[in-house]
């Protein structure tokens, strides 16, 4: 069973607990921000006007478009000399915002201890694009990667991870691959902090207005722009909690234990574990929504679990 000493307040560090009242503290002074305009919200956030600060661009990045269900679909690839792997990687933002070169440090850090070429997907945003446009774009990536993968980057030795939404599409894309196509192309999935089941856990519903990141009326917005107003949110088309996960590849699933979408991993890794898929769960006493975002010991302990999980598949 999870040990319930990482629960336990007195388990939070210093640096996390200062950490975590300053997002609340700076979110709590911009008032209703998850109902600006998604535009505006982009905008901030690549002026690094948001809580989370902007990252430094990779000198190596290069960005190729291939052809996708709703037009071109931008990959941006960081690769190392000779890889020893390659990892499709899918951003976080809500199904609303964040872009694929927001985080070219972890993406250069998985290229240089993991020898993998990563690629990241720039899908196609809600509520301008709503469901299925972003999960389409990323199944075509991914069969893209599973295709070319050999030719242009010497390996098929394949991963797959995202952050937030970005492991909720994760999910629908290994789904959608095994179903559609009859692949199992990954050898392994990094899903961190995902919302798997877009008509909320009882730790998102019941989370209230705290900005932490997130907050229950954020993740409703960022729902409804995906969903829109007809969708059956509890089809396992929409939300992979409630799919048949047979058959899927070994797993990584990390949560802090201040994330409202702490349930999603909870439950997401127990229904991946009782389909007889090895599964591994690392939860961060404190960490807020995807944390690593921020630098601290324990990001730093997180993503070298990442590392470590890669490197042993």
């Amino acid at each position: 069973m999870i040990d319930p000493a990482l629960f336990d307040p007195a388990a939070i560090s210093d640096e996390i607990r200062a950490q975590n009242a300053d997002i609340v503290a700076k979110l709590s002074g911009m008032g209703r921000y998850w109902e600006a305009p998604p535009a505006l919200i982009r905008e901030n956030r690549r002026k690094g006007a948001g809580i989370f600060p902007p990252l430094p661009f990779s000198l190596r990045a290069k960005t190729i478009a291939i052809d996708g269900p709703g037009g071109p679909i931008p990959l941006r690839i960081i690769a190392p000399d000779n890889p020893r792997g390659a990892y499709l990687h899918i951003h976080g933002g809500g199904w609303t915002i964040g872009t694929a070169d927001e985080q070219d440090p972890w993406l250069d850090r998985l290229a240089d201890r993991c020898g993998l070429a990563v690629v990241s997907v720039e899908y196609r945003l809600a509520p301008e694009h709503p469901f299925p446009a972003g999960p389409d774009d990323c199944e075509a990536a991914a069969l893209w990667l599973a295709r070319e993968a050999e030719s242009r980057f010497g390996t098929s030795r394949l991963f797959i991870g995202g952050e937030s939404a970005g492991a909720h599409l994760l999910a629908l894309t290994l789904l959608r691959l095994r179903d559609r196509h009859g692949l199992s192309p990954f050898r392994g999935a990094n899903l961190f902090a995902g919302c798997y089941d877009v008509s909320m856990t009882p730790s998102a519903a019941n989370w209230g207005n705290e900005p932490l990141i997130l907050n229950t009326p954020g993740v409703k917005v960022f729902a409804d722009n995906f969903c829109g107003p007809n969708l059956d949110r509890r089809d396992p088309a929409v939300s992979p909690l409630y799919a048949d996960l047979k058959g899927l590849p070994p797993a990584l699933f990390s949560v802090g234990t201040r994330d409202m979408l702490l349930d999603d991993t909870l439950f997401m890794a127990s229904r991946w574990a009782a389909a007889n898929n090895r599964t591994e769960l690392a939860i961060w006493p404190g960490g807020c929504h995807v944390f690593i975002r921020f630098d601290s010991a324990m990001s730093e302990q997180a993503l070298s679990r990442i590392d470590a999980f890669v490197e042993a598949l």
